[in-house]
């Protein structure tokens, strides 16, 4: 069982694919080094806009050093990490996923441009992290995407937006089935959190998931499914005892903490008459002594 946060390669098509050559790959040509040009500026409390995810983009398969160069311009520009991983990266690693499915990225500069973008965010961790809260929420949380998926980059981007709020993730990339359901009982949890990229273990997945609510530590576990075919197929999602998300991560974290205190409230008020009776139950008896 991987549990992981970073992965080298963070994302893959879902099918076999075999790479076009470089010679081929005409649809998307890079310019030379990406600078931020006329035009694509912005106010410190403006949002990313299209034309600089273009340009991160262009980074991202051009170098390591060209990605980092565009970050830091936007951070120097007063860009908080937030903005930057939710408008910038999130949307760039869109944008590369929607090249490469209209044929006009490869599957080595897709790669390469999620790695790159997946990396970035691994050497930002300890200062967005530094950012958000002190201390813990006394919280737990699993983040896991389906068995065998190569689909990193958003995962690990959810985790960083928890931790950022105060939770304790544990982030897990299960090998097979037998690895999803120990990661799954491995712990106490308050919520899990399940991404699903594609169709090829959904049944699978769905009768895991069904046989481990009724096994977990948690018997009020909260279990939410997202990820791409949250999107594209819900319907094959709809699964007894979970709830779809198609937030963001920073929407995502918002709605799980507060349903996490929701359901906390709801448990101090049906303990609270219970323990009343008791101490008027211990009171009586102290009576007759």
């Amino acid at each position: 069982m991987s549990q992981l946060k970073f992965n080298k390669s963070s994302t893959s098509p879902d099918q076999a694919w075999t790479p076009v050559s470089q010679d081929n790959n005409l649809k998307y040509r890079l310019g030379t080094s990406p600078r931020l040009v006329g035009g694509t500026t912005f106010a410190k409390s403006a949002v990313i806009d299209q034309a600089q995810v273009q340009l991160l983009s262009q980074a991202a398969v051009t170098s390591m050093d060209e990605t980092r160069k565009i970050l830091m311009q936007w951070r120097r520009q007063g860009q908080c990490l937030a903005d930057i991983y939710l408008y910038g990266i999130a949307e760039c690693a869109k944008l590369i996923g929607e090249l490469w499915s209209s044929d006009q990225l490869d599957f080595a500069n897709c790669t390469v441009a999620h790695t790159h973008l997946h990396r970035a965010m691994h050497e930002f961790s300890p200062q967005f992290l530094s950012e958000g809260c002190a201390e813990s929420n006394g919280r737990s949380l699993l983040i896991m995407n389906e068995p065998g998926s190569q689909h990193g980059l958003g995962v690990f981007m959810l985790s960083e937006f928890f931790r950022h709020a105060g939770w304790r993730v544990l982030l897990v990339a299960p090998e097979d089935i037998a690895d999803f359901k120990r990661a799954f009982l491995s712990d106490w949890f308050d919520a899990v959190v399940l991404s699903i990229s594609t169709d090829r273990h959904i049944n699978t997945v769905a009768k895991a998931v069904s046989e481990l609510r009724k096994a977990t530590v948690n018997p009020n576990l909260k279990i939410y499914v997202g990820g791409p075919m949250a999107h594209t197929a819900s319907d094959m999602l709809n699964w007894a005892g979970t709830s779809l998300l198609f937030t963001d991560a920073a929407q995502t974290v918002e709605l799980v903490t507060q349903a996490a205190l929701t359901a906390s409230a709801l448990a101090s008020r049906t303990a609270a008459p219970n323990r009343s009776f008791l101490n008027i139950k211990e009171l009586s008896q102290v009576t007759r002594m």
